[in-house]
């Protein structure tokens, strides 16, 4: 009895193993990743998306543009959220994810239908109510059947920075220094880079079917190590996932030899 009590505890403290693939390099994982929301949206024409974006993503939306205009996909009904938008930025900000969406990936097929597509306004007169209704329209509509995710330097999923609460839903954020120093390379200057954005809460992405994250490099080497190794924390906002029961970890083969997950 106390070695089954002992067990339970240590399921309860550590969650399940996480589905962790090595995927060899990025063109290959995204191929992947691409290939999996390709597999979803022929299954299902009315598919929930969560999307998200950064570098990491790029190549993924390039290979689903091309996936799905070679497979001749009907688009029209899919409804997609983003995970989170800088505050501040207009939509045609160049900086902005709605252009990073539209650039990455809407534009090149056309049956996207844009009453489909949500993301924050970051620039809404009322951030925090622009916050809420973005919760209860994911609430409405979702869950997502597959959400995607990259991962910061720092734990973070979305732009739940270390010790937001796994409770949390969509709101408006602070953006920690480490974060907006790793993102001030995509503006001017670091003093160019919003100090705050609206995103989906912990427990907001918690609720997708399917979680799909993917992270590449070294530099993601430490928190992909401390999400597998280490303990389930707020510290760590990506260990919430490991209470998620359809979750794979994406990563090539330099995060996977650094962490010998094998």
């Amino acid at each position: 009895m106390k070695i089954y009590e002992a067990i339970l505890k240590i399921e309860e403290r550590y969650g399940e193993k996480m589905n962790v693939i090595n995927l060899k390099n990025q063109t290959i994982a995204s191929q992947y990743l691409a290939t999996e929301l390709l597999k979803q949206l022929k299954t299902k024409p009315d598919t929930v998306l969560g999307l998200a974006t950064g570098s990491t993503m790029i190549n993924v939306y390039k290979y689903l543009s091309e996936l799905l205009n070679i497979n001749q996909i009907d688009l029209s009904r899919v409804v997609t959220f983003n995970l989170d938008e800088y505050i501040g930025l207009a939509p045609d900000h160049k900086q902005s994810y709605h252009v990073y969406m539209n650039e990455h990936l809407f534009k090149h097929n056309d049956s996207w239908q844009k009453d489909n597509i949500h993301l924050p306004m970051g620039n809404a007169k009322d951030v925090v109510q622009e916050a809420r209704v973005y919760e209860q329209l994911l609430c409405d509509i979702g869950p997502a059947d597959i959400q995607i995710l990259g991962i910061g330097e720092n734990g973070h999923i979305g732009f739940n920075e270390p010790y937001t609460s796994f409770d949390s839903v969509t709101s408006v954020v602070d953006l920690t220094p480490s974060t907006i120093k790793a993102n001030s390379k995509y503006f001017e200057t670091i003093e160019n880079v919003p100090k705050q954005a609206i995103s989906m809460g912990l427990s907001s992405i918690m609720r997708a079917k399917r979680i799909i994250l993917l992270a590449l490099g070294e530099h993601k080497k430490e928190a992909i190590k401390q999400l597998l190794e280490g303990d389930i924390s707020e510290s760590l906002p990506a260990s919430i996932l490991r209470q998620h029961a359809n979750v794979e970890v994406i990563v090539d083969d330099e995060i996977f030899q650094l962490n010998k997950y094998h």
